[in-house]
């Protein structure tokens, strides 16, 4: 039997675009191929404005009115003006796709938005890391506990899938730990000191095309990468811990003498994430730039790309390299749970 989900969109920032891009443009192969059918109902922005339609709207239009700039009020039709949880809770959207921006420290206002929506019984896919940092137990139990779908594989590596990978792939695996290239800023800075550009330098070329922030801090010291680690460490090895319990170290004092020493060692600098479980079942968790061997697949991946590797009893270690960024890359992460989401429920 197929459903027809009602999608609304809260927040509509490039990754909202990119994923819109993807299902008009895939809307006959995923009908064919993933018996996956969907209207979008509503768009929410605190800068764009919002628009509701219960019959569905032209997203094609949509998308041309941000395009050009313009407030979603200019659409021809539908309902304007309703605020984010008016939209959650109002509208007759069935899927929230929350993709907002968000405060990693306090997950808000993604927090508040997702339990919203599945306090009203509504599916939740989302980009957000905050909230995924802060509460994943809790949100997976209330998304149980309402009979409705969590899904959030875009907030480690994009639309690369790790979390997917561990949940289904690699299932009758114990997973023992992990150690991945969780930041392509970083790495794109490292690979350029490895070509000689000092590290200021490089910075200034990460920020020119967009990797990186005009306040870095968040990439290069690690934190982007600690909020990953913890993700991870949550909800695939099980454990529960939060910020605190990573040690973190950047690589702003990497400089190139210790880049040119490592090549001549035949080794290379990569800021890794990782955390294992110990003997005793505690685990080890930190953001640390170390030098790996060549021979290591993740001292491979260059540029601002992303690798993951996990440590698994039957296969050992299993790595995924892909994009850990980008429009359509995340805007695809939302699709993977959408997918995934159209397949569980209609079981």
């Amino acid at each position: 039997m197929s459903m027809r989900f009602k999608l609304a969109f809260i927040g509509f920032g490039v990754v909202g675009q990119g994923l819109t891009e993807i299902l008009l443009e895939k809307k006959d192969m995923l009908a064919e191929k993933y018996d996956f059918h969907y209207v979008v109902v509503a768009v929410s922005d605190i800068m764009k404005g919002s628009v509701y339609d219960e019959n569905g709207l032209n997203m094609g239009e949509i998308l041309s009115l941000v395009k050009a700039d313009k407030k979603l009020d200019e659409y021809p039709s539908g309902m304007k003006d309703m605020d984010s949880l008016a939209t959650i809770k109002d509208t007759n959207a069935d899927t929230i796709i929350e993709v907002t921006f968000t405060d990693v420290k306090t997950g808000e206002p993604a927090l508040t938005h997702i339990k919203a929506a599945l306090n009203a019984g509504k599916n939740v896919v989302s980009t957000n890391k905050g909230p995924v940092v802060k509460q994943v137990m809790d949100l997976l139990k209330l998304a149980e506990k309402n009979n409705v779908f969590y899904g959030f594989e875009g907030v480690v590596l994009a639309g690369t899938p790790v979390l997917n990978l561990a949940e289904y792939t690699l299932a009758g695996n114990k997973i023992t730990g992990f150690k991945g290239i969780l930041n392509g800023t970083t790495n794109y800075i490292l690979t350029r000191m490895e070509e000689g550009m000092s590290y200021d330098d490089a910075l200034k070329k990460a920020q020119e095309l967009g990797y990186a922030e005009a306040d870095p801090t968040g990439d290069v010291e690690g934190l982007d990468a600690l909020g990953k680690v913890v993700i991870l460490s949550n909800v695939v090895l099980g454990k529960n811990i939060g910020w605190k319990d990573v040690e973190r170290k950047g690589i702003a004092g990497i400089t190139i003498e210790d880049v040119e020493q490592a090549k001549a060692e035949g080794m290379r600098w990569k800021l890794i994430g990782s955390a294992e479980i110990q003997k005793d079942g505690s685990l080890k968790a930190k953001v640390w730039p170390q030098k790996l061997p060549l021979s290591d697949p993740l001292a491979g991946v260059n540029e601002a790309i992303n690798a993951l590797t996990f440590d698994t009893d039957e296969l050992g270690p299993v790595t995924v390299v892909g994009p850990g960024a980008g429009r359509r890359e995340t805007g695809f992460s939302l699709l993977i749970d959408l997918l995934n989401m159209n397949r569980k429920l209609s079981e």
